[in-house]
């Protein structure tokens, strides 16, 4: 009976991976950016910046989830990846470190390698080329250009001054003067040693800067419609009405359905909220005020 039960558990998981699934693309100059490695005798070097690119991606990733967002599209592109979702209604600080949360996921990882090659000096030749990747990430990412991380951060930095139809302006010159800046590099390398990472590495900013389509961040939908026909298992969280509607949200998990029990300061039981009176609070609130404003309108 058991195997049983285990057969429909398991068939009942993958249908509802089917409605919301993490989706990977891949940029044709991200193929061409690969071949050129390969052709050099580098391929091992693409591999693993391409690995520690993932990583940093998926820092993003994690810190999204933590503040109650969902990035779910991972496109590689050529040095780099770029991973998109939704963040819409966090506020521009938010953003800021959700920005700061990929190159310190790389930092973080060069750190963890030096260490180990201070505790186990042998295992050096085997992680050299990941630690160096790791910090170079770190660093490049901090440039300021879309859609590098540095480019998010000067976007939110110009929107709190000046807004975001000034903004876009900014980084996109920004991004533009760093490209010629990686062309005029290589046009200079070719009189010595002709460098087509810089080449590639100009391509992909100007791919980034132009193609806003592919790296925005969308607004995420919970339709549990689908699933409750499957049947769902129940999420139970208990949490203070002082609590902002941000930390509400970000126990919600795909394929559960949230239940949440509310207390007063006191530790008294005011309510509960359904995930669908949830997301009706969310159409009307600002996610930074504490959730005891809108549990009238809400029940």
């Amino acid at each position: 009976m058991e195997n049983v039960r285990g057969f429909f558990r398991r068939n009942r998981q993958k249908c509802g991976a089917k409605k919301e699934r993490f989706t990977v693309s891949v940029h044709p100059l991200f193929v061409l950016f690969g071949i050129w490695f390969f052709l050099c005798g580098e391929l091992f070097l693409f591999l693993a910046f391409t690995v520690v690119a993932v990583i940093h991606e998926c820092g993003h990733a994690f810190y999204a989830a933590r503040i109650g967002c969902r990035l779910d599209t991972l496109r590689l592109l050529p040095c780099g990846a770029v991973v998109s979702g939704d963040i819409e209604g966090i506020s521009l600080s938010d953003e800021i470190k959700l920005a700061l949360a990929g190159p310190a996921v790389n930092a973080a990882c060069a750190v963890l390698f030096v260490a180990l090659w201070w505790l186990f000096p042998d295992t050096y030749p085997y992680t050299d080329v990941a630690a160096y990747a790791s910090a170079g990430l770190a660093a490049v990412n901090l440039l300021p250009a879309y859609p590098l991380d540095g480019g998010r951060i000067a976007y939110c930095a110009a929107a709190k001054k000046r807004g975001e139809g000034f903004a876009r302006k900014f980084t996109l010159a920004l991004s533009l003067v760093l490209a010629a800046a990686l062309l005029a590099l290589f046009v200079f390398s070719c009189f010595v040693s002709p460098n087509f990472s810089v080449l590639f590495f100009a391509a992909f900013i100007v791919c980034g800067a132009f193609d806003g389509r592919a790296s925005r961040y969308r607004r995420i939908r919970f339709d549990f419609s689908a699933a409750m026909k499957r049947g769902m298992e129940i999420k139970k969280v208990a949490l203070s009405e002082n609590c902002t509607v941000k930390k509400a949200i970000s126990f919600l998990e795909r394929g559960k359905y949230l239940e949440i029990t509310v207390f007063d300061g006191e530790g008294e039981f005011l309510c509960e909220l359904s995930e669908g009176e949830l997301c009706a609070i969310l159409e009307r609130a600002d996610i930074y005020r504490p959730l005891s404003e809108y549990l009238d309108g809400g029940i």
